[in-house]
């Protein structure tokens, strides 16, 4: 039987997408701070410690290691449950934070746990157990043996992250590896072996223009891979707005910030 509450939804939009959710009386969706758009009368908002899930901790010093166990992902200790209290449904609304794409996580359909960037949680129906996953088998060792803390969601019910870019989901065949730019890697299912690689060679490191580090995902499983993570499109943003440009010249300069858009 099924833990998580079962709850419809669809997503709306092309570039800046939400997710609407109907629950039906009693059924409640938890999501992080911050990604409430709207909601039905009849829908209650309290804010919860942890992430609401069955298998929660009991005890204070157990809810707060659960809980705590999310700031190392860069999340709040707390999230916000909201509960239809009225008769009939009700629907609560989640929107993304930046252009890109929502994607729904059926946690029984694929078997499994999943897990995803740190900060690309969004919302799910209350029973999703929200923690981090620590991937210690690291190629390179230059982590200190801290590991890469991604998040993990377990459960039996819906779950919605979110993507910069446009998301493709690819699936792996026992065996089959990929390498991906370690920003790009969105989520991937429990039965994927994920490494990380140092790039090599010293001119690939200095010239290549690239990160010194890429992904390796070995199938079988599926794996979501997003185009624009949301660090290098802000790393993009600050180097045009606090660089002068000065290496294209007075001239060039001006020509390339007029054929840029830039026009000042």
């Amino acid at each position: 039987m099924a833990q998580a509450h079962e709850i419809d939804y669809r997503i709306v939009g092309e570039e800046m997408q939400y997710v609407e959710i109907e629950l039906d009386p009693n059924e409640t969706a938890v999501a992080e701070a911050g990604s409430f758009m709207l909601m039905d009368e009849g829908v209650q908002m309290q804010t919860i410690f942890g992430d609401g899930s069955a298998n929660a901790p009991t005890g204070v010093l157990g809810k707060l290691f659960s809980a705590g166990k999310r700031l190392l992902t860069g999340e709040s200790l707390f999230m916000t449950a909201y509960t239809n209290v009225a008769h009939g449904k009700k629907r609560v609304s989640f929107a993304s934070p930046y252009p890109g794409k929502i994607i729904p996580l059926d946690l029984l359909r694929l078997g499994g746990p999943v897990v995803c960037q740190k900060d690309a949680f969004l919302c799910a129906a209350k029973g999703v157990s929200v923690g981090i996953a620590l991937q210690r088998k690291l190629g390179t060792g230059l982590f200190g043996g801290e590991g890469f803390i991604m998040q993990k969601l377990e459960g039996d019910g819906m779950a919605f992250v979110h993507a910069g870019g446009h998301v493709f989901e690819r699936e792996l065949q026992p065996g089959e590896l990929v390498k991906i730019d370690t920003g790009c890697v969105v989520a991937y299912t429990h039965t994927i072996d994920f490494d990380i690689q140092f790039v090599g060679g010293i001119k690939n490191s200095i010239f290549g223009g690239e990160g010194l580090f890429f992904a390796t995902l070995r199938g079988p499983g599926k794996v979501w891979i997003q185009t624009l993570p949301i660090s290098r499109l802000a790393s993009r943003i600050l180097s045009y707005g606090t660089t002068n440009r000065k290496e294209e010249g007075s001239l060039l300069g001006g020509l390339g910030n007029l054929l840029d858009g830039d026009g000042r």
